[in-house]
Order: structure tokens, then C-alpha cells, then sequence
């Protein structure tokens, strides 16, 4: 229930730069009382902001010279008090000011309109027409674990209020073990019972492809017209004003997105569930970087609501949590249908004899297994997380490598179009004809990427159809959905990506799979590289052998110099459990997360030291002895279009006691910066993912 504030004085979450201190919300004379989680329009300085009206007292009087609100978007419900609490929280626990993370997280489109033009969107909204009557659809058949599952979820949403919050269930389910159908179930159970559901995807390629399921399911049971809606960045403006708007409105029954969606205005969410919830999708890595699982789990806990967290390979926080029984373990461990997981097999590079190109990607054994697949008219893909052609570009004579002039990384060479494009800064330039320090003609590609092994594929298989999908050749809009299609209806035999492939895609007649040069992640001076390759590598096999039908077992490939590593072991008796709690053991003896508290200090200036004084200048104002301040060092990529980047880490025992120290430290640092001026930017990261 929000509260009425009579006329007079109204407390405003606006967004106010970080710089001017003003963290909290603002104060304003209104001529009429208004509701809190109303949408007004403030005068800032010499701009007009969106605004939210705030909980609370506010503690100017009366009688001060206060501004005036400008407009009220009194059209509009208020937004909820459930909200308003969950922005509390976000802004509080990731270190920013309420106003700020509100402004990010409304469509963009609000802060542009007038009251009056909102009201002419509403009156759109009123008009969009039905859709036509649809069949109620076939349902498979549940497994008997799946059965279970779903009925331990209706259990948590028939549990009557006043009641305590249910636990997060986890849903450890092997890649084909029929997720999505627990999914649907439990929102089916949900939808029944008159509440809304969130559904949280990693990806927006995969939004579409679950918006067609769940679309397909309930067609003829929400037939009203946006009562099924998508929310992510791909949108236009327009569209996601539209569906926010369906939303907030309780029109839309059920909403699909993107991270961005956790905050999405629902007043009647009854169930969230998260996707991949392992996934670094889900954290924002600018701005307020705030992790959408994390915040889903509050959230789901505040409402005293149901959320589940889904995923083949899930994140080692989730599985100490599911291990210490904070949250529940649901378990899928079979496929559905009679699939089997492929079979890996783990090829050692040292077997081969040490000739010139050895540590080709495309080795001879590999390509025989790739070319009888073939002859089988059976499709395969091939996995390389790096796109473009080559890493760099070398010249032979005085060893000059495609560097990027603004960035301490190399640019890739794209044969394609023949350019060298940074991936971190976008510069991009036309190959040179010679090496532009000695004049030597003869410069040549190293190392390789997607495109390079695209085209060695169409070489060695003549007549394969091959198709390569990563960031490069899904730019323009519909290219991915038109690739992904062609793959669906068998018109492509060898598939050739990065990531982009292996998350949640239901590619039916994939028997074998191979993944190329692997091994980097496993000497990462990350500690979650393991865990993210580990992730990959099962995503990636899981792609194949989903249709019980194939008359050849499905294959996993992995070619690897370390084949006895731990983690291609576990990988190759599919064995997470394992892997996780190897995992875990050497995090505790290390005293990493889940078993420490995380945050970093991120600057940025145009030279190093500029960047390390404002850091050594933080650490000195770091008073609480209970948390540990690393020295600065550089990002893994330390300088990015001209700007110099360091990071320092503190760590703290407990996550109370990390906050608590933050939210004294965070003030300081404003005026730290004040004195600093060299610095460009600086951000604090609450449980950081890339450190």
C-alpha cells in the first residue's frame, strides 16, 4: 500500500551525478498530494528530470524555498512499494544512488514524454486488438523426476499467507533434461492462480526462441492482447515503453528478459525464474553493476514468492547454497526422450608427430571424424571462442604484430573485409600492404579465429555447407534468427561459432561437437575462469545428441594439450558434482568467494599513475581493520581508447561487514576524487565477476 504525502513537500529520487554528493532523494513543493512510486517531471540545476516520488519523510519544511514539481504523470499507477524497496536495496548494496539506478532501469522513452503524450501511449495500449482464438496446446508427457520437481514448485506457490519465503529451488538439470518444461509448468501453475511471472535468459538471442515456447503454450490461455511480452535492449524505444507499460499495468501476464527485466514494475509477480543462472550475463559490468540472479532472489524473498534458478552447470554460489540447504536442489539427471549425452572424448595434441602445424586447429584426425559425420549427413559443430580471422597480424623480418595504437591489446584481423578492428575499442583500419615499421611486403596472419577457420573448413570439406555465427556475421537485424533457422532445417552440416552457440539452443540433429584450442581458461590469473570454461565446454557439448533418433552416438571432441587436467576429467565423465566440489574445497583453503566477500575499486586516467595515486589515496581512507585492501595493479586489458585502467580489491569475511565499510568509504571517495582530478572515472564493483 503506498502512502498518500499531503500537499507540500515530496521526497524525489531524480538522477543527480555522483560527483555533486547528492545521493539520496531530493525535495520538492508539490501543490497536491501525491502517492508514493508516483512518476513526476523536477527541474535539476538547469534540466528537466524523470523523477520518482520517494517513500518517507521528507525533511525539508513547508515554508523553505523549494522547486516545484513540474508535472505529474498522473495517468499512470504509482509504482509499488515492493519496488521502491528493491531499488532501496540495489542502490544500497551495489554503492549508487537510488536516483541513478531508477533512471537506468525505466524505459528511456519516460524521461522524454510529456504527461499528455504518455496518456495517448496508454490509449494505444487500450487499442491493440486481440489476438485470434488458439488451440490448447498438446503438453508432453513428465518424467518422473520432472514430475517431482514441478510438484515441489505448485507446493511453494498453494503455501497460504501469511507465510514464510519459500526457499530458491535450484534446478540441477543436465543439458536436454527438459528444463523448459518445468518452466512451463510451474508458470502455468502460477498464471492459473492470477499471478504474473518473470522469466530471466542470459542472452537476447535466446529471448525469441523461449517467447516462441511460452507463446505457443499459452496462446489459448492469455489470448488478451501483450499478456506475453519481451524486455531487453534489442527492443526499440517504443516497443519497450510499450511492454513496460503492459507490465506495470498487469496486462501482461508473463515477461521475458533480459537482465534489465529483474526490475521490471510487475504488481502481481507470483514466480520468477532464472535461466543459465550460472551465467555472467546476468551481472552488468557498467553503471550500477548489479547482478540480476542475486537481485531475482531477493526479490523473490521480499514477495515471499517462488523463484528458481536453472542450469546444467551452475555457479558455485548457488551450489554451496544448495549444499549448506539454504536453497533446495531439484535434480534432473537424465535426458528427455531416451537422449544420451555425448560421449567425450579428449584428444591429446602431444599425440601428434611434432611436425610444422602442429597446433592447427583443424588436425587430421579431426577432420576424418568431421568428413564421416559428413558422409553421414549427420551436422557437427565446431567451437572457438575467439572471432575474426586472426589474433594478429606478424611480420616476419622485425617482428611488428597488428597492436591497437589506444589499447594495450592487438587488433584482430578480419579477412572478410579486410580491416584490423580492436574488440575492446573499435579501431579499425585497412590491412597495410607492407609492415608499417620495416616496409616488408611479407606480413601474414597468426593464430586464428572463426572466420580463418570457416574457410580452412570449406577447403578441406569441398561441398560442406558451412556456417559461422558469432558477433561478425550476426550484426545486422534478423541475421541470427535467419542462421539459426537454416541450421533447425538441416541446411548447414558444419556450424562454426564462439559462445554464441552453445547456450540454451535446441539444435536437434547435432550429433558431434568439437572444441578447438580450450586450454587458455585453465591458466587464467582469474579464479572463475575454470568454472566459466568448465560451464562452456558442457554447454557445448550439450548440443549434441539431443534427438534420441540418431543411429550413431553422439560425440564430444575436445583437442587439448593437457588432457589429465582435472577439469577435462570431470568433463568427460560429465561429472559437475565433482568438478564443483573440487572447486569449492580449493576456494576455501584460499578463502575466495562463496567463502569471502568481494568488492573492487576501479579507476581510469589517461596515464597509469595517475589512476594508482587516486587507489593508494582510497586504500589510506580504508579504516575498517576487518577488510583486507590488495595493492592496485592494471585490468588484464590495462589501457582501452587512451584511458589507463587500474583496479584494487577488497576482501572481507563477512558480506555485513563489507557493506558496512563501503558505505562509509563511498562519500569519501567523492571528494577523493575532487583532489584527484587526473582521474577520469572511478567505480566501486560489488561482487565482482571479471577480476
Amino acid at each position: 500500500m503506498t502512502e498518500s504525502k499531503g500537499a507540500g513537500v515530496v521526497r524525489v529520487a531524480v538522477d543527480a551525478p555522483q560527483h555533486s554528493g547528492l545521493n539520496g532523494p531530493l525535495d520538492y513543493a508539490s501543490e497536491q498530494a501525491l502517492a508514493s512510486g508516483t512518476l513526476v517531471r523536477v527541474p535539476l540545476g538547469r534540466r528537466e528530470l524523470l523523477g520518482v516520488v520517494w517513500p518517507g519523510e521528507a525533511v525539508g519544511q513547508p515554508e523553505m524555498a523549494l522547486r516545484p514539481v513540474a508535472a505529474v504523470f498522473a495517468a499512470l499507477p504509482p509504482l509499488g512499494a515492493d519496488w521502491c524497496r528493491m531499488l532501496d536495496f540495489a542502490a544500497g548494496y551495489y554503492q549508487r544512488s537510488v536516483g541513478e539506478l531508477a533512471s537506468a532501469v525505466l524505459p528511456p522513452q519516460l524521461r522524454e514524454l510529456s504527461p499528455e503524450q504518455l496518456v495517448a501511449r496508454l490509449r494505444k495500449l487500450d487499442r491493440k486488438p486481440a489476438k485470434a482464438a488458439a488451440a490448447s496446446p498438446v503438453k508432453p508427457p513428465l518424467a518422473p523426476e520432472q514430475a517431482e520437481a514441478v510438484a515441489r514448485i505448485e507446493a511453494q506457490l498453494a503455501s497460504a499467507a501469511p507465510r514464510p519465503a519459500p526457499r530458491p529451488a535450484l534446478l540441477f538439470g543436465v543439458t536436454g533434461s527438459g528444463k523448459t518444461e518445468v518452466y512451463l509448468r510451474a508458470a502455468e501453475a502460477a498464471l492459473a492462480a492470477g499471478r504474473q511471472v518473470l522469466v530471466l535468459v542470459p542472452e537476447i538471442n535466446l529471448t525469441p526462441q523461449l517467447e516462441a515456447r511460452f507463446t505457443e503454450r499459452f496462446a489459448a490461455l492469455l489470448p488478451q492482447p501483450l499478456a506475453i511480452v519481451s524486455l531487453h535492449s534489442a527492443l526499440t524505444p517504443a516497443q519497450r515503453l510499450q511492454n513496460w507499460l503492459a507490465a506495470h499495468l498487469g496486462r501482461a501476464r508473463l515477461v521475458l528478459g533480459t537482465r534489465l527485466a529483474v526490475f521490471a514494475s510487475m504488481p502481481e509477480l507470483g514466480l520468477i525464474v532464472v535461466d543459465e543462472e550460472h551465467d555472467p550475463s546476468y551481472k552488468q559490468q557498467d553503471g550500477a553493476r548489479y547482478s540480476a540472479r542475486d537481485l531475482a532472489v531477493w526479490r523473490a524473498h521480499d514477495l515471499k514468492v517462488p523463484v528458481v534458478l536453472g542450469s546444467a552447470t551452475p555457479s558455485l554460489e548457488s551450489w554451496q547454497h544448495a549444499e549448506s540447504g539454504r536453497y533446495e536442489r531439484l535434480t534432473l539427471a537424465a535426458r528427455i526422450g531416451g537422449g544420451v549425452l555425448p560421449r567425450v572424448r579428449l584428444f591429446d595434441m602431444k599425440s601428434l608427430p611434432a611436425t610444422a602445424g602442429v597446433t592447427t586447429a583443424l588436425t587430421a584426425p579431426l577432420l576424418a571424424a568431421l568428413k564421416e559425420r559428413l558422409d553421414r549427413g549427420e551436422q557437427s559443430l565446431v567451437f572457438l571462442n575467439r572471432r575474426g580471422y586472426a589474433p594478429v597480424l606478424h611480420c616476419g623480418e622485425c617482428q611488428w604484430k597488428s597492436d591497437c595504437p589506444h589499447c594495450s591489446a592487438w587488433r584482430v584481423f578480419h579477412k572478410r573485409d579486410r580491416t584490423l578492428r580492436c574488440h575492446h575499442c573499435g579501431f579499425t583500419e585497412r590491412v597495410p600492404s607492407a609492415c608499417p615499421n620495416c616496409g616488408n611486403h611479407d606480413i601474414a596472419p597468426i593464430g586464428r579465429g572463426t572466420e580463418k577457420l570457416e574457410e580452412q573448413l570449406t577447403e578441406a570439406l569441398p561441398g560442406a555447407r558451412v556456417l559461422r555465427i558469432d558477433a561478425d556475421s550476426t550484426r545486422r537485424k534478423g541475421e541470427l534468427e535467419t542462421q539459426l533457422k537454416a541450421v533447425h532445417d538441416g541446411d548447414v552440416d558444419i556450424l562454426v561459432g564462439t559462445q554464441m552457440i552453445t547456450k540454451g539452443h535446441d539444435f536437434r540433429r547435432i550429433r558431434f561437437v568439437a572444441a578447438v584450442n580450450p586450454d587458455g581458461a585453465l591458466f587464467s590469473s582469474d579464479f572463475r575462469a575454470p568454472e566459466r570454461l568448465f560451464a562452456l565446454l558442457m554447454q557445448a557439448g550439450g548440443r549434441a545428441g539431443r534427438d534420441a533418433s540418431g543411429e550413431t552416438p553422439a560425440e564430444m571432441w575436445v583437442q587439448t594439450w593437457h588432457r589429465e587436467h582435472a577439469l577435462y576429467q570431470a568433463l568427460a565423465r560429465h561429472d559437475y558434482v565433482r568438478f564443483a566440489n573440487d572447486q569449492l574445497a580449493e576456494r576455501r583453503s584460499a578463502s575466495l568467494p562463496p567463502f569471502s566477500h568481494l568488492a573492487l575499486l576501479r579507476a581510469e586516467a589517461r596515464t597509469a599513475d595517475a589512476a594508482k595515486a587516486f587507489l593508494l589515496a582510497a586504500a589510506e581512507l580504508m579504516h575498517d581493520e576487518g577488510v583486507l585492501v590488495y595493492p592496485p595493479v592494471p585490468h588484464a586489458v590495462a589501457r582501452v581508447a587512451d584511458v589507463e585502467r587500474m583496479q584494487m580489491l577488497l576482501e572481507a569475511s563477512q558480506r555485513a561487514r563489507l557493506q558496512a565499510a563501503l558505505r562509509a568509504w563511498v562519500p569519501e571517495l567523492i571528494a577523493l576524487k575532487r583532489v584527484h582530478k587526473a582521474v577520469l572515472r572511478w567505480a566501486v564493483d560489488v561482487d565482482p565477476l571479471a577480476i
